[in-house]
């Protein structure tokens, strides 16, 4: 998952700057490559909240600045009309394409205000325009024109790389962006057959364009302006041993804090342990149990019924003034579906509203200021491959500017310990760092230091 350590300009004496200073000679070296180099492709590895939509953005409005056309490849609708805002925002006069499909409702209607985006089913109307931005699924289906001189493919590492093949021939030369500790990209069937071939489809698109080019450049964006002090070393080292970042802050500069007293409460003590430390766990008690565990769903709906209570307010970098924890800046993770229905519905029993339910995978790229997540392995009797995917975990320890509570029974430790590694070993393939095991031991480990006892 991790590519190896870059090295260059982009990392060269980075701990000897401050952060500001560290990022922006990492975005320059990245845009030197981009704009002056002679590579084919350019790799950027960024952790959570490191800025990578402002790095895309940036690295846009540059390329058409000199004149250079160029597509960009996204891999959501949400993630395309989001850069098509940000880039209509820094320069209104720019003319931009929105290549979309041709269902009824294919992007966000809010892109019809703006003046200079012109939208299409068909790239032959777009001809011309600085900057074009679509899906992969979309531009897989795009023939026949004449190849972009540069693309930037946004979260590369969620890109299988059968779908970069698709579109390969529409572009001379690449910026790849994203983020390798997140989740892989999903296939569709097992992918057992193709482990080790240089063509594995189910392989990211960063991890096969290395394969077949290690030489090209690597970079990464060192600090990550969403993660407190509190939270950048756990995630940096439990999840990027190779390619370590830091927080863009420094302890003291985030602050929760809440009008109302604890009630003594496990729901408050938590919270309050959350506030001070950046981290809580709300441990109950060990058991096997259904994969939607009431009494753990009640659990994180009532830690966040008691966050709305006791009127948060988050003070951070961003303003003078504190700002109030409502409910849009809460969000719940999960590992399943029918866990954050569970979570949906007892929100709901208690007159919660308008906090964000959801599973990891849809969480990636969020940001908010708590995050209350239940954890992949509580109350499970075993430790399936799914359930220790790297990527869930991080995922859902990172989404959160000031505060994460935890909320899992007593017990995985030993299970982790308890279900050893049995998965084969294939040639070919580089062996993802850390692996399940590691990383949730890394996390356990810490959040015990934070950790709440406490029996409904």
């Amino acid at each position: 998952m991790n590519s190896p350590a870059p090295s260059g300009p982009a990392t060269a004496g980075a701990g000897a700057l401050d952060p500001g200073a560290a990022a922006a000679r990492a975005t320059d070296a990245i845009l030197a490559d981009t704009l002056h180099g002679t590579s084919r492709g350019v790799v950027v590895d960024s952790p959570p909240g490191a800025g990578k939509s402002t790095l895309v953005v940036r690295a846009a409005l540059e390329l058409a600045e000199a004149g250079r056309p160029l597509m960009v490849i996204a891999q959501t609708n949400a993630q395309v009309d989001d850069l098509v805002t940000r880039l209509a925002e820094k320069n209104p006069e720019l003319p931009v394409g929105r290549l979309h499909s041709s269902d009824s409702d294919p992007y966000d209607k809010a892109l019809d205000a703006l003046a200079n985006v012109r939208k299409s089913a068909k790239a032959a109307d777009l001809a011309g325009m600085d900057v074009v931005i679509s899906t992969a699924a979309k531009w897989a289906h795009v023939k026949g024109v004449e190849p972009w001189r540069h693309a930037i493919v946004d979260e590369a590492y969620q890109m299988r790389s059968d779908a970069l093949l698709a579109v390969a021939g529409l572009f001379e030369r690449a910026l790849f962006v994203g983020d390798p500790g997140q989740l892989d990209p999903f296939s569709i069937v097992g992918g057992d057959q193709w482990a080790g071939l240089s063509y594995d489809p189910s392989a990211s698109a960063v991890t096969t364009l290395l394969a077949h080019n290690p030489e090209l450049p690597q970079h990464r964006l060192p600090v990550s302006w969403r993660l407190p002090a509190s939270a950048a070393p756990l995630v940096s080292g439990a999840f990027y041993p190779y390619t370590p970042f830091r927080s863009g802050t420094a302890d003291g500069d985030r602050e929760l804090t809440f009008a109302v007293p604890s009630d003594g409460s496990g729901p408050d003590r938590v919270i309050d342990e959350a506030a001070r430390s950046g981290w809580g766990l709300l441990e109950l008690p060990a058991r096997h149990t259904p994969r939607t565990d009431p009494e753990a769903v009640r659990a994180v709906a009532a830690v966040v019924r008691r966050l709305l209570d006791r009127g948060g307010a988050a003070l951070s970098e961003r303003s003078d003034e504190p700002s109030a924890l409502t409910a849009d800046r809460i969000a719940v993770g999960t590992a399943h579906r029918d866990q954050a229905s569970g979570v949906r519905a007892a929100l709901a029993d208690l007159g919660v509203a308008g906090v964000t339910v959801d599973t990891a995978n849809r969480l990636q790229g969020r940001e908010f200021d708590v995050t209350v997540i239940l954890h992949p392995l509580s109350g499970r009797p075993d430790a399936t491959a799914f359930h220790l995917e790297t990527g869930r975990l991080c995922v859902l320890a990172s989404r959160h500017r000031h505060a994460c509570v935890v909320v899992c029974r007593a017990g995985v430790t030993e299970l982790l310990d308890d279900h050893p590694s049995t998965e084969p070993v294939q040639l070919g393939v580089t062996v993802k760092f850390p692996d399940g095991w590691e990383a949730n031991h890394a996390v356990l480990a810490h959040l015990r230091e934070h950790r709440v006892a406490w029996r409904p």
